[in-house]
Formats: C-alpha cells, structure tokens, sequence
C-alpha cells in the first residue's frame, strides 16, 4: 500500500475532481432541460405535455456524459429519432444543435476508435431520420434554418475535432502531472538514499577509525614489547659482566642504546600514523630504513638484534618471498618479531630456529627456541602478544598454533597464512 504523502494528495484531488465533474454535468443537463422547457413553453401557442416531455428529454441525459458518454449519445440520439417522428411540436425543428454537446463528450471520454464509431453511427441515424422525416428543406418559423446534411456532418466534425483536441491537451497534461509527481518522488527517494549514505559512510568511518587503532595498537606493542624485552635482557647480561669485564659492559650498554634509539624511532613512525602529516614529518626527521613499513626484507635487522641480547638464532627461507603482497609481509614479520620477543621474556638467551617456508597455497612461519638458561627470570607479560598474532593470522584466514615442542625442551609458535584471503 502506497503511503506517500503525494499518493494521498493525488487520492483527495481525484475524490474532488470526481464530484465537482458530477456537479458541473448536473448543472449542464439540468441547466439545458429547463432553458428548453420555458423557451418551448413562451411559444404561442403553448404546446402540449408531450411536446415538452420529448423536447425536454432530450438534453437530460447530458447529467452522465462523462461518466456514460456512449449512452448519452446514444439516448440523445434516440430522443431526436422520436421527436423527429412524432413532431409533437408543429414547426419545432431540433436539428444537430443539442447533439453536439454528446458528441463532444464522446470524442472526449472514450478512445478514439470507439467514439469515432458510434459518432458515425449518431450522425447517420440523425440524418437519415431528418431526410426520411422530410424535416430538412425550407426555413421553418422558430428554428435555425436551413437545416441540411450538410448541417449535420459540420456540427458533428466541429464537435467531435473540439472534444478530440481537449482529450489530448488533457491527456498531455495529466502525463505531465504524474512525470512531475514521480520526479518529485524520486528526488524524495534520492535525499532519503543519500541521508543513508551519508549515516553509512559515517559508520564505515567510525569503525575505520576503531580498525585502524587497533592496528596501531598492536604495531605498538609488539614494537616496544620487542625491543624494551630485549633491553631487559642485555641490561641483566650487562649487569653480570660489569664488573669482571667493563669492555664487555660498555658493549652491553651500547647495545641496549642502540635496541632503545631503534625503539623510539619506530614508536614515532607509528605514532605519526595518527596524524595527516606523520609520513612527512618522518622523512624530515631522517627516519627511513626502521622507521620505514617493516616487511621480510629487514628479517636480518632483527635477528641481528635479537643475537645481541644474547640469543643464537638460525633461520631457513624456503621459496621465494620478496613479492608477497605488503600487508602479508608486515603480518609475517610481526609474527616473527612476537615470536622472537617471548623467547627473549622467557627463555633469555636460548637458541632460535626460525623458518619460513613458501608453497602454492601459502607461507608458513615457524619459530622454535630452545631451553631457558638456569637463573632467567621471566619479565610480567599481559598475553596481548600472542592474542596479536592470532588477529593478524586470523585477517588471512590463516592458523596459528603454540606450545611446547614435542620433546618438551622449549616452545615452538608455527602459523600458516594462506595466499589468497577468503571471502
């Protein structure tokens, strides 16, 4: 059901039409009836009832020509067929002046083949009649004369042409009218859509912002949980061998600045993500190479420093994995820098294998350590690290799989991410 405000307008405007049509046709018929009547009834001498009967039914029947023109046309025409016959009025002559006002409802109301038929039939039958009645010929005292078929065919053409042509211009208009009406509710419908669109890109860009935090916030921490992680443990070995062996502990320290100068500088290039300027302000800081997006190529940088806080690491690369895409390549190297920063929280110096193997279908990343060494002591971690790379293989549609290793000497972290993401 159609509750459009202009569905309802054109309901109420069709109502009123529909009863102001019914009043003015009323008032034509009535109208018509009445001046016939008293200018039959002035004549001298007056006529009889009859004679006003059958020239006053005449023009009734107009009160339903829009709603039944055929009939109209065709009682008029009938009522002119019996006035003709009877004459009840001697010298009265109705002629095709009555008439017209049928015609032109017909050719108005009803479609064109239709009304031009049964105006041809009107027209015959009336000419007929008024040729077999002998009516037509002198002028006759009263009425408009002469009176001819020729008579007939030009009242009846200028009517039906008059009706036609006020067929179409309405027809043209009411066409108009519903396009106007039907461009007004498409603008309507365009304005609601657009009010939708708009609240959706709001959404969209309300959980962009919630995406891209999250994003951010775990770059952070694995950023800082790596490299802070990694400055405990050198600060703990520095702290051993300081007093036997200061060169060794000036090394220490040194390193353990450099973990922190890299630490900051990557803190800094995420932390300029969250502003429009980050990338700029970042290049004219001199931050490229860590500060740059990580991906597989600066592996060797962190195992580089993962061997400097006292680790062993050994790593195999099988397949090629320069042209992953980027996104895959920041996930893989992620995980990778998790893995290598909950072997330096819990295992200190262990021994690292780490492999990267490639196939068809996928790139699977398995980080094995070994034992942690007598006297670790393990910093507090809240388990953000691991909950991280289960999101980030998640995203690929991947698996991810942590536990201790089958011979129950270390931990092993393996996940598989698969080539393509599903739908």
């Amino acid at each position: 059901m159609d509750t459009h405000p202009s569905a309802a307008l054109r309901g109420i405007r069709h109502r009123f039409a529909v009863r102001r049509d019914w009043l003015t046709d009323l008032a034509l018929g009535g109208g018509l009836t009445a001046f016939d009547v008293l200018t039959l009834l002035s004549r001298a001498p007056a006529p009889g009832p009859l004679g006003v009967l059958l020239w006053g039914l005449q023009t009734v029947p107009l009160a339903w020509r829009r709603r039944r023109p055929r009939a109209v046309l065709c009682a008029m025409t009938a009522a002119f067929v019996v006035f003709e016959v009877v004459d009840p009025v001697p010298g009265k002559i109705p002629g095709p002046y009555l008439l017209v006002f049928a015609v032109y409802a017909v050719a108005r109301y009803t479609p064109v083949p239709t009304g031009a038929l049964w105006t041809a039939l009107s027209l015959a039958t009336a000419v007929t009649t008024d040729l077999l009645t002998g009516r037509t010929g002198p002028p006759q005292p009263g009425s408009v004369e002469p009176i001819t078929a020729t008579t007939f065919v030009v009242f009846y053409g200028v009517a039906w042409l008059v009706g036609y042509g006020r067929r179409r211009i309405v027809l043209q208009a009411d066409r108009l009218r519903d396009l106007n009406e039907r461009l007004g509710e498409a603008n309507t419908h365009l304005r609601d859509a657009n009010e939708r669109l708009r609240a959706e890109r709001a959404v969209n860009a309300r959980q962009a912002v919630v995406a891209e935090r999250a994003r951010i916030a775990r770059d952070l921490h694995d950023v800082v949980a790596h490299h802070v992680s990694a400055i405990a443990v050198q600060a703990r070995a520095t702290e051993e061998v300081l007093p036997e062996a200061p060169a060794d502990g000036r090394r220490g320290v040194a390193r353990i600045a450099t973990t922190a100068d890299t630490a900051l500088i990557e803190m800094r290039r995420i932390l300029g993500l969250l502003t429009a300027d980050g990338e700029r302000a970042a290049e004219q800081d001199g931050l490229v190479g860590p500060a740059q997006e990580p991906s597989l190529r600066h592996l060797d940088r962190l195992f580089a420093a993962v061997e400097a806080a006292g680790c062993r690491v050994t790593s195999t690369v099988d397949g090629a994995l320069g042209d992953l895409p980027s996104a895959l390549q920041v996930s893989v190297y992620r995980i990778v820098q998790e893995a290598l920063t909950n072997v330096l929280k819990h295992a200190g110096g262990a021994d690292v294998r780490v492999v990267l193997h490639r196939d068809g279908t996928s790139v699977t990343v398995s980080v094995e350590n070994g034992p942690a060494g007598d006297g670790h002591r393990p910093p507090p971690g809240s388990g953000r690290g691991l909950l991280g790379v289960r999101e980030r293989v998640g995203a690929f549609g991947g698996t991810v799989r942590a536990g201790p290793c089958p011979d129950g000497a270390g931990w092993r972290l393996s996940a598989a991410l698969p080539l393509e993401v599903p739908a």
